[in-house]
């Protein structure tokens, strides 16, 4: 087949590219890079400021010059509604231009969307998310901007209108498929995100018995403890959960001083950024989800334990019946420390199960050949 896959969400897209490439398919990635991640694509359609009309102009010019070379496909796959740098409200035109040249479109349910605001805020599917708190809304600035322009706004239009015509959703993770299955049931398709285990530079293993014993007397040094990695984007860090899960680690460092490192990314650049998470033996991720994204999964592909999203419903989704690899939180700041100190902290001998187990999972469910293999039979059968 051949099949044309248009933005980029935490390498997703090229990942996909490269399982489908070896099973035989010829794909082109189109895309921005993701921005500052700058990952790899065949196309490149980055735009420069957002703010400019010079750079708006631009950017139309080189829409204008590279869709004619966007027909013929079998397979169009769109990461998001919202799959090129303009307002929603001129981006139609480029769908239904994609939809007229191309065969079957797919739209990927792969981050934040119409969907997943309004359910979200329905404080009844999920007993948290990025939105709810049990019953109650949760309020911080980001969250009045995804409900004005996604609930409310041109983006949320773009999105209904693109969910009800094309031919598919995919959705990567176990909350995307509750929130785009009520309202898509015959269209909505899970399939877990992709890992290339090939590519994938192994982190660093610690053993139990390197681990010092958890009444060492404060003030020790570095060796056997354990590194903690978190990594903060300050404009988002109360949408992630971040400022909860640095104030959790710090009061572990503090009351163990000699056992606890914590390493932070804060707005680095991408390759900076892995290369402190290959330093690391734990990451701290995602409070309030379900699941694991895709900076979770790269994670425990390389043999890291994670901490944040590993709820029952999604082992269930998975059909994962025997390995827990997540050390689950509730999204507080107490029981991020009593989760990390009871499994780690005072029981080391869970270290090693836990690093191993974290590999199988990601070789289990997310290699990149198997996941390509799902989206091969979706494409030839939906």
């Amino acid at each position: 087949m051949k099949i044309l896959l248009i933005g980029e969400y935490s390498n997703v897209h090229w990942t996909l590219a490269e399982g489908l490439r070896a099973l035989g398919h010829h794909v082109t990635v189109v895309s921005n890079g993701d921005g500052w991640k700058n990952y790899p694509r065949d196309i490149n359609l980055q735009r420069g400021s957002l703010n400019s009309k010079r750079s708006t102009l631009n950017y139309i010019v080189d829409l204008a010059k590279t869709f004619p070379r966007l027909r013929g496909y079998d397979i169009v796959q769109l990461i998001n509604p919202v799959f090129l740098d303009l307002r929603a409200e001129r981006i139609w035109p480029f769908y239904r231009y994609l939809r007229r040249h191309n065969g079957r479109v797919f739209l990927g349910a792969f981050g934040i969307d119409h969907y997943w605001v309004k359910v979200g805020m329905d404080c009844k599917t999920f007993r948290y998310s990025d939105f709810n708190f049990g019953s109650q809304l949760r309020d911080y600035p980001f969250m009045h901007t995804m409900i004005a322009d996604w609930l409310n706004g041109p983006k949320g239009e773009l999105n209904r209108r693109i969910a009800e015509d094309c031919d598919g959703i995919i959705t990567g993770l176990y909350e995307y498929e509750m929130c785009y299955r009520p309202f898509f049931l015959s269209k909505a398709h899970f399939i877990p995100f992709p890992i290339n285990r090939s590519a994938v530079t192994p982190t660093q293993t610690i053993n139990a018995a390197s681990v010092q014993n958890v009444s060492a007397p404060m003030g020790g040094g570095r060796e056997g403890a354990l590194n903690f990695f978190i990594g903060i984007q300050k404009e988002r860090s109360a949408y992630k959960g971040t400022d909860i899960m640095l104030t959790a680690l710090e009061r572990l460092q503090h009351d163990y001083p000699s056992r606890v490192h914590i390493i932070k990314a804060e707005n680095v650049l991408y390759a900076k950024y892995e290369q402190m998470m290959n330093t690391s033996h734990v990451l701290l991720d995602q409070l309030y989800s379900y699941t694991p994204g895709m900076n979770g999964l790269l994670a425990m592909a390389k043999g890291l334990i994670l901490v944040g999203g590993g709820e029952e419903e999604q082992y269930e989704l998975l059909g994962e019946q025997s390995l827990r690899p997540i050390i689950n939180v509730q999204p507080t700041e107490q029981d991020v420390y009593d989760q990390i100190c009871h499994t780690l902290i005072e029981h080391p001998e869970n270290i090693k199960r836990l690093q191993s187990e974290s590999i199988e999972y990601i070789r289990r469910h997310h290699d990149h050949l198997h996941v390509a293999q799902q989206y091969e039979s979706l494409y030839m059968n939906a």
